[in-house]
């Protein structure tokens, strides 16, 4: 099978490439790169005035499966992220069960593996159950297919027990994912803390709930030689941390998700639980040093925290409604409307921060449009306008607070290892 991809603007990070020209894909790898192939294919695709980028890598998201599949399962999780351009994706451990064993791994690999659509790469829980007391087995999960470990949803509290997973985890060459949130100040906040929360008399999550673990972790990685990865950095203060981390040569890499970086407190429009989500859309202040940030390269990723939740849970406003939105199909939208359209990324960072950087992050041989690569590829039109519209998804969970904004960038086409996974002229996948 011959695939030819014509006129498109080839961004690959891999290689600094960003050029009008041709690919050749021949069963699944990328055989040819170069302006006006002539080659005969099987399929010729017209890319004229589209990106064409390496797969895009989505380092976060969450499956809800097994347990919780009437939030979301791996199916419809896997129809979501191609539609969104994703071609390989890591689904965090809260599940249930937790995702803390051999088993569960072998259960998500299995069963994404019958699905078929994308590489699903699994992240496997820091301790048993997500309880915070006792390391997991590492070894045995990385055994099985885990990318990396994170206990998201939450913190390892117990900074002994943290040291002691990232010891492993390094000794093991395990990236660890760490959602940086100190409950013991939480509070029962369920939103930002500031004039926002005030007004609407709702318990507030300040900016030290995420700081305080971000300097602990940043610190236990740099004792224990650990490859840190923060996930969904919210504070002007991660931001600066992060920096710092950089500049002493520490093995830390951080990631900004499209909410974070498009929306501020003051954008919630009143007791609507679609915008409640953790960390939460801070104050203006941290969002443009987010952004900064992701102009600067401190942040080397933009992933989705992709969160189904049903209708139902969401129905109970801020304090009853539980944390998060689902971010699948609308990343890439997002990244080029409120980043790429204004200047604040180029087109080459965006290519580098989806596809390329978490390929790094994970030690896989992804993020790239070199011949002889695998051809995961996602074909993306900036210039097309639509509205987001969430009777449109294909995730379970229809709770985003961006139903009805009018944003550019559409993925026209999600390929994987040479096979088309989505195409926008298809209806249903």
């Amino acid at each position: 099978m011959k695939l030819l991809i014509k006129s498109g603007r080839i961004l690959d990070p891999s290689d600094g490439v960003d050029e009008v020209r041709d690919l050749l894909v021949s069963d699944g790898v990328v055989e040819k790169s170069g302006k006006n192939l002539d080659e005969k294919a099987d399929e010729v695709i017209d890319a004229s005035g589209c990106f064409v980028m390496p797969g895009l890598i989505d380092l976060h998201v969450h499956l809800r499966d097994p347990g919780l599949e009437y939030k979301e399962d791996i199916e419809s999780g896997s129809k979501a992220a191609v539609r969104g351009g994703y071609t390989t994706i890591c689904p965090m451990p809260n599940t249930r069960p937790v995702t803390d064993c051999a088993e569960v791994v072998n259960y998500v690999r299995e069963k994404a593996a019958k699905v078929g659509l994308l590489n699903v790469l699994p992240v496997g829980a820091v301790t048993k159950g997500q309880a915070g007391t006792e390391v997991t087995d590492i070894a045995a999960m990385k055994q099985a297919g885990i990318c990396a470990i994170s206990e998201d949803g939450k913190s390892v509290m117990n900074a002994q027990v943290c040291r002691k997973a990232m010891r492993q985890a390094a000794k093991l060459g395990v990236p660890v994912f760490a959602h940086c949130e100190d409950i013991t100040l939480v509070e029962g906040g369920t939103m930002n803390a500031g004039k926002k929360s005030a007004d609407m008399g709702q318990k507030g999550i300040s900016n030290s709930v995420e700081d305080v673990i971000t300097a602990r972790d940043i610190l236990l990685a740099k004792e224990t030689g650990a490859r840190l990865h923060l996930c969904h950095c919210s504070t002007a203060d991660s931001v600066r941390m992060v920096r710092e981390a950089k500049d002493e040569g520490l093995k830390v890499t951080a990631e900004v998700c499209p909410h974070h970086f498009t929306l501020c407190e003051e954008d919630i429009p009143g007791n609507d639980a679609n915008y409640k989500m953790n960390p939460p859309v801070r104050s203006r202040e941290d969002l443009e040093a987010l952004r900064t940030g992701l102009h600067e390269d401190v942040f080397d990723v933009i992933s989705t925290d992709h969160a189904p939740h049903s209708a139902e849970e969401k129905a109970g406003g801020f304090e009853k409604s539980p944390f998060g939105i689902v971010g699948s199909e609308t990343a890439v939208a997002l990244t080029i409307t409120e980043l790429v359209d204004k200047g604040v990324i180029t087109p080459m960072q965006m290519a580098a921060k989806m596809s390329w950087n978490p390929a790094k992050i994970l030690g896989i041989d992804k993020g790239s449009l070199k011949v002889g690569k695998t051809a995961d590829i996602t074909i993306i039109d900036p210039e097309a306008e639509y509205t987001i519209d969430v009777n449109q998804f294909a995730s379970k969970g229809k709770n985003t607070p961006f139903h009805g904004w009018k944003v550019k960038g559409k993925v026209m086409r999600t390929i994987v290892a040479g096979k088309t996974v989505y195409n926008l002229s298809l209806i249903h996948i």
